[in-house]
Parts: C-alpha cells; sequence; structure tokens
C-alpha cells in the first residue's frame, strides 16, 4: 500500500477561522480542517484550534511550536535572548509566518508525514513501523484502546458506546489526534508484549504530561499564540542535535537510552515513553482499523522531563512535580501562581517558564489551560479546558507593588472556600452525630455555589487594579473584597444548611459550624512541647 493521509496536505486539523477571514472569504467557504502546510501558511486568518479534547489540543499546540519554531529560526539563540526576542517581534511586525520557510521545510520533510506508510522503509510520522514484527499481531490494542475517550480497561465510554467485539470506524483526524494523546498522557503500567533482540517485555512508563495541566499564552490569532508559546533555547542549543522525532536519521533503539533532550523542540516533541503503529483499512485508507501500543524504551527516562508550560512545586517530601489537572478547581486560583515570579503558598509554585517570555510581546494575552485529571496509570477521570481573560499584558504593566495584590485576591477567596468547606462538614458530623464521616454531599453541594461566584467576584476586582502602581495596596480594596467573599461564603453556607434547621438538633449544629466562616476564634491547643 503506497502512503496514505500526510498530515502536511490533508484536512486533519479542526480550526476556527477569524471573523476576519469569515467576512474576506465567506464563513461557508472555509473549511473546517485543514492540513499543517496550509495551517502554518494562514496562522495569522485562523483564530485557534477547533479541538474538543484538551490533551490532543495541549499535545499539537507542542507540535506546532517546534514547526514555527523551525521555520522562522527561532530555534537558536546564539547572540543570546535579546537578539532572539528582537527576531521574534520582527516576525510579529510581518504579520505572518514566512512563506518560503514553510514551504521549503515541507518539502523536506514531506514523506516523514503520511500517517499511514507499510512500505519497506517507510517512516510514519511520530509511529514505529518495527510493531508490526516486534509485537503480536493477534494481540493489538485496537482502535477502542487508542481513543481514549471509549470504554477500555476501567474507563467509562464518554460520548459513545464501543464494543471490542464491534468496535466503531476510527477518522484518520480522530487516529492522529489520539495517537497525540497517547505520546504525550500515556499511562504507565502494562501494555502489549513487545519483544526486542529476543527479550519480551509489556511494561511502560508514563507520558510526559500525564495528569499534568498545561497553560499556554493564547493572542487573538493562532498566529500570536504560536508565537507567545516559544521559548528562547539555551545559547549552546544547536538545532542539528535538537532534533524532533520526525527528523531524526533513524529509529532510536528500544533497548537503549531515550533521546537526549537537547533543546526546546526535542523537549516539545520527543519526550514520549510510549511507541505506537495506526493499522489503516484495507478497503478505505482515510480509516483506521487496529493500532499496535506498547513501551517505547525498555529503561524509560527515570525522571519528567522539565516542561516550560507546567507549573512545578515542591511537594513535603522535597520532590518537585508538576502541578496536576483537577477539574473541579477553577483557572482564576491559579492566577497569581502564572503571574508573578515568586507566587505565595508552602508548595513554592514555579510559574511555567513560558511566561517570563510571553510578556515581551505587544500583546493582549489571555491564557489557556488544557489538562487531563488522570492517575498515574490507567484511570482517566476528566478533560480541563479553560481559558482567562486577558491578563498577560496586565501583570506586565503591573510595578512591584501591585503585583502582590493578585496573590492577596486570590488567597482571599481561597481562604473563605475552605472556611465554606470546614463549617458544612462540621454542621453535618454535628448533626448526623459521626465525627468520621466524610461529609461530602454537603462540601460538594457549598463548593458548587461558591465557587462560581468567586470566580466571578475574583474578576471584577482583578480588572480593578490600580494599573498606574502609584497604590501601595495596587487598587486592592481589601476590606471590601473579605467582606464580599464572606458574604459569598455565608451564602453558600446558609442555602446548603437551610433544610436542616427546622429541628433543634439541626440548627445547633449549624448555629455551632458558623463560627468556622469567620475564622473560629476558640483557642488552639498549643502544640506537644511548645511554650504556653
Amino acid at each position: 500500500m503506497r502512503p496514505t493521509q500526510n498530515i502536511f496536505e490533508e484536512p486533519l486539523i479542526p480550526v476556527r477561522w477569524t471573523s476576519h477571514a469569515e467576512s474576506e472569504h465567506g464563513a461557508e467557504q472555509l473549511p473546517t480542517e485543514i492540513g499543517v502546510l496550509e495551517l502554518l501558511l494562514r496562522s495569522h486568518d485562523i483564530e485557534c484550534l477547533a479541538i474538543a479534547e484538551a490533551p490532543a489540543h495541549s499535545a499539537l499546540l507542542r507540535v506546532l511550536y517546534a514547526l514555527t519554531s523551525r521555520v522562522t529560526g527561532l530555534d537558536e539563540a546564539r547572540n543570546g535572548p535579546d537578539d532572539w526576542l528582537e527576531r521574534r517581534e520582527e516576525i510579529l511586525a510581518d504579520g505572518a509566518l514566512p512563506e518560503d520557510r514553510i514551504t521549503a521545510y515541507a518539502e523536506t520533510y514531506r514523506d516523514r508525514f503520511f500517517l499511514f506508510d507499510t512500505s519497506p522503509d517507510g517512516r510514519p510520522w511520530m509511529q514505529d513501523p518495527r510493531l508490526v514484527q516486534q509485537c503480536d499481531a493477534a494481540s493489538t490494542a485496537g482502535v477502542n484502546k487508542l481513543v481514549v475517550t471509549r470504554p477500555s480497561g476501567n474507563n467509562h465510554a464518554w460520548w459513545k458506546h464501543h464494543l471490542d467485539t464491534r468496535p466503531g470506524p476510527l477518522s484518520a483526524s480522530e487516529a492522529l489526534l489520539n495517537l497525540l494523546t497517547w505520546h504525550y498522557y500515556g499511562p504507565s503500567g502494562r501494555c502489549s508484549s513487545r519483544e526486542v533482540n529476543g527479550a519480551k517485555s509489556a511494561s511502560a512508563t508514563a507520558g510526559p504530561l500525564r495528569s499534568a495541566l498545561s497553560y499556554h499564552p493564547e493572542g487573538s490569532t493562532l498566529f500570536e499564540t504560536l508565537l507567545a508559546g516559544l521559548v528562547p533555547p539555551e545559547e549552546t542549543v544547536d538545532p542539528q542535535q535538537d532534533r524532533c522525532p520526525w527528523e531524526w536519521d533513524e529509529l532510536p533503539d528500544p533497548e537503549g537510552p531515550p533521546a537526549a533532550l537537547a533543546g526546546p523542540c526535542s523537549r516539545l516533541t520527543a519526550a514520549s515513553a510510549h511507541a505506537l503503529l495506526l493499522v489503516p483499512d484495507e478497503d478505505d485508507p482515510r480509516l483506521v482499523r487496529d493500532a499496535y501500543i506498547t513501551w517505547a524504551y525498555r529503561k524509560g527516562r527515570g525522571a519528567r522531563p522539565q516542561d516550560d508550560y507546567l507549573i512545578w512545586q515542591m511537594s513535603k517530601q522535597g520532590n518537585v512535580y508538576p502541578r496536576p489537572a483537577d477539574s473541579q478547581r477553577a483557572l482564576w486560583r491559579d492566577v497569581d501562581a502564572l503571574l508573578l515570579i515568586d507566587p505565595p503558598g508552602v508548595a513554592q509554585p514555579r510559574r511555567p517558564r513560558v511566561f517570563e517570555w510571553a510578556v515581551e510581546l505587544p500583546l493582549d494575552l489571555s491564557v489557556h489551560a488544557l489538562g487531563f485529571e488522570q492517575d498515574g496509570q490507567a484511570k482517566d477521570t476528566q478533560f480541563v479546558d479553560s481559558v482567562t481573560p486577558p491578563v498577560l499584558d496586565f501583570a506586565e504593566k503591573r510595578s512591584a507593588r501591585s503585583k502582590p495584590a493578585v496573590g492577596r485576591l486570590r488567597a482571599m477567596g481561597e481562604r473563605f472556600g475552605n472556611r465554606l468547606d470546614r463549617a458544612l462538614r462540621r454542621a453535618w458530623r454535628a448533626y448526623v452525630n459521626d465525627p468520621k464521616d466524610s461529609a461530602e454531599a454537603w462540601a460538594q453541594e457549598g463548593a458548587a455555589r461558591y465557587w462560581p461566584a468567586a470566580e466571578t467576584e475574583f474578576w471584577n476586582r482583578f480588572r480593578a487594579l490600580d494599573p498606574t502602581g502609584t497604590a501601595l495596596d495596587g487598587g486592592l480594596d481589601a476590606g471590601t473584597a473579605r467582606t464580599v467573599f464572606l458574604s459569598l461564603a455565608i451564602r453558600a453556607f446558609d442555602e446548603v444548611t437551610t433544610s436542616v434547621t427546622r429541628t433543634q438538633r439541626g440548627a445547633r449544629a449549624v448555629e455551632e459550624a458558623r463560627v468556622e466562616l469567620f475564622g473560629d476564634p476558640r483557642p488552639r491547643k498549643p502544640a506537644k512541647g511548645s511554650a504556653a
């Protein structure tokens, strides 16, 4: 079978066009899916990627960052970061990515961008053709395993029900996005057996972004988003060594160590711990009928690779780890960790490195958070996809005096949310006379009432912070903000507990727990060994 479905040329990437492009060309004339070549050439006409699956969106952005670095020459910074920043601003002023360099790159690597290539020396994109010989064809993973939203193992069905005995067809576009999801968010643990040099094994390590939440600066067009998402390489980085998987001369040795991550491009695209191979349908080469999924390196990397789009924080044991995706946590609660160089918190969070450089662009940039709430192995819970209003340009204009106000405002909203949680749990336990009860029902109902209202209040007050940097408190009216957050907590508390206040025991339990909303004034027992 000849190679088919070239990612550069075939319409596999869903996009949303800008209103200007729709008015100029007619919305009905613009395709909803395009190839990577057209995407790069027309990134200034595209508002954003239109990918519903957050992990696939995050993964594809990283691939596009690497391609953008290549076609702009921003994959090296031998004269230092200042020169790199100037070159990036020149490209921004041009209004589009360089057409000649895009077409030249596409011509050079066209043969490496086929999604399906079963020829003897074929190199299907981001896949390992050796799996046909190294894995058991009778025990493939199947398309239900490939698609993360289909039921497999202990995971539930997300959108549709599919049976392993009758797996539904999978389009090339769906296969591409799920291929990327596996490379970045794939689980650890047992996988299909792979035999290399006579030794079989069936265990993989987790993908580099497994369970993490990824933060991306986002502009008004995809062109702005891609430029804002770049990080300057170290001056010593050589683009000839800092390679993407499709640029490798040879496929890596699965028994050897993983390929070295020599710079931004390889960190963005070559950190996968999984090897995959898509099997096209014999009757319709636009569909996938099967898939091999197994380990890429017998030993794995050991440590999670550094990533410039994650919030890194410290565990109690002193280990650095990325902030996990949590579908119950609103994005505004991370704003100070994204905007401040030294954000507050016992976990010592460090903002994603990309924001150090994104704020240097004269653009109104939002933050797009993308992730996958998962455990370390096979359980997938929920996608996380959230966008802030434009905040990065706001932060750049703030003085050192105003920046702590962002952290204080966020901490204030968090404080009353936590107090509400404690108050509701205390009230329920007293009402049912069971101090060991988890009280999840009331706690979850209270959270559902408080956090959305607190988010609205946070953004309203965030926009009102002093833009001049002249106010000592950064323009934050702390007293009024405290009163408003407290009133939101009181309202949520009353709405959740009102059903039990008609009885004497219920009313007493509720009123005794209400004090938690104000910060329980009861004296705490001194810690053992402390001074009285």
